[in-house]
C-alpha cells in the first residue's frame, strides 16, 4: 500500500503509515454481529498480509476486550505495524462512568493498554475525549513524560476544539488528531483543517464511510439492532431523516458506476485527496470490504473527474445529529 507521513512528533520523528488504516472497534462493539475471537484474530492478521499497517483501538472498546484482541492478533507481527489506542476514561466495575484525564489516570490507562496490546510502546496514543476538569496543558505534560520514558512515540487528541488543540500543541507537539470527517460530515473544514495546516498536525478520520451509509449498504427504511450504535443516532434512527440522507447519495452511486468503482472507494479517495497527511481508518470485519477500502489508495482521476466528485460532495447536506445528546456533550471541548 502507498505510504503517508501522518505527522511528526516533538523530536521530528515521522509517523509513516499506509494510506488506509483499520478501525478495529467494530470487531467487538457498536456494529453487530461480532465475530468469534479466532475469526477476529484471523481477520486482523489477514489485513496485515494485505498491506494494512495502522490499527486503531481504545481501552473503552468493549471495555478492554478490543485491545486484548488486537494485541493477541498482532503480537507476531508487531514490528510490521503501528498501533494507535486511546485512554482517558473513568472505568469502574467494567463500566464507563465519565472522562478522566488526570495524569495518574492516564498513566494507569497507558500501562493497561501496553499490557493488553502486548507491546512496550504505543505508536500513537490519544486522549479519547477532552476532560473539561483537567487543563489540557497538564495532559500534554503527562504525554511528554510518557514520551520521554519511551512508552509512546507520538500523541494525539480525539475530537478536540481548535482552542484546546492549540493549547496542547504549545506545550508538547501533537502528531495527529482523530475526528469524524467524510463526505457525510465536513464540519471540521471550517476551522480545524486550516489549524492542522498551520500547526503541521495530521488527521485520522474515523467513520470515513459515514457509519456504513457511504458504502451504499444502508437502505432508506433500514432498522438497526439495539446494540448497533446507529440505533442511538438521529440521522439513522429517525426514518424520515434516514430516507432523506440516503437519497442524497444517489449521485455518488451513479458516479461510482460510471467509473467502474464503488461508493466506498470514492468516499475514501475523496478524503485522501483533501490533504496528503490524512489517513482514514474505515472499520470492517469482512475481507472483501477490506480489499475494497484499501483499493481507494490507488484510485486516480482526471482533474475534471475530481471536480465532479467535489461537486457531488458539496451537494450532500446530511440532516440529523451525528451523536445522541449524551455523546455530543463529550466533544468539542
Amino acid at each position: 500500500m502507498k505510504k503517508r507521513i501522518l505527522g511528526v512528533n516533538a523530536r521530528g520523528d515521522q509517523l509513516t503509515v499506509g494510506a488506509i488504516g483499520l478501525g478495529c472497534m467494530g470487531l467487538s462493539q457498536s456494529y453487530p454481529p461480532f465475530p468469534p475471537k479466532d475469526e477476529g484474530i484471523k481477520f486482523l492478521r489477514t489485513a496485515v498480509e494485505h498491506g494494512v499497517d495502522f490499527f486503531d483501538t481504545s481501552e473503552v472498546y468493549a471495555i478492554y476486550r478490543n485491545e486484548e484482541l488486537v494485541g493477541e492478533a498482532l503480537e507476531p507481527v508487531r514490528d510490521q505495524v503501528k498501533l494507535a489506542t486511546k485512554g482517558g476514561w473513568d472505568i469502574q466495575d467494567g463500566k464507563v462512568v465519565g472522562v478522566d484525564s488526570r495524569p495518574a489516570t492516564l498513566r494507569r490507562a497507558l500501562e493497561g493498554s501496553l499490557r493488553r496490546l502486548r507491546t512496550d510502546h504505543i505508536d500513537l496514543y490519544y486522549i479519547h475525549r477532552v476532560d473539561p476538569k483537567v487543563p489540557i496543558e497538564e495532559v500534554a505534560g503527562a504525554m511528554k513524560n510518557f514520551f520521554d520514558e519511551g512508552k509512546i512515540l507520538h500523541w494525539g487528541i480525539s475530537e478536540p476544539a481548535v482552542e484546546t488543540l492549540c493549547k496542547a500543541d504549545a506545550v508538547f507537539h501533537v502528531t495527529a488528531i482523530q475526528n469524524e470527517y467524510s463526505l457525510w460530515f465536513r464540519e471540521i473544514e471550517q476551522e480545524m483543517l486550516p489549524t492542522l495546516d498551520e500547526l503541521q498536525i495530521g488527521l485520522v478520520p474515523f467513520s470515513p464511510l459515514g457509519k456504513g451509509a457511504l458504502t451504499g449498504g444502508v437502505s432508506k427504511d433500514q432498522q438497526f439492532a439495539s446494540n448497533d450504535i446507529r440505533h442511538t443516532i438521529p440521522r439513522f434512527n429517525d426514518e424520515k431523516l434516514l430516507a432523506k440522507n440516503v437519497e442524497q447519495l444517489e449521485r455518488l452511486k451513479q458516479f461510482a458506476l460510471e467509473h467502474e468503482t464503488t461508493p466506498a472507494r470514492l468516499a475514501l479517495a475523496w478524503l485522501l485527496h483533501q490533504r496528503d497527511w490524512i489517513v482514514p481508518i474505515p472499520g470492517t470485519k469482512k475481507i472483501h470490504r477490506l480489499e475494497e477500502n484499501i483499493g481507494a489508495a490507488d484510485l486516480e482521476f482526471s482533474t475534471e473527474d475530481w471536480a465532479t466528485l467535489q461537486s457531488i460532495a458539496d451537494g450532500v447536506s446530511i440532516v440529523g445529529d451525528r451523536y445522541d445528546a449524551k455523546n455530543l456533550a463529550l466533544v468539542g471541548k
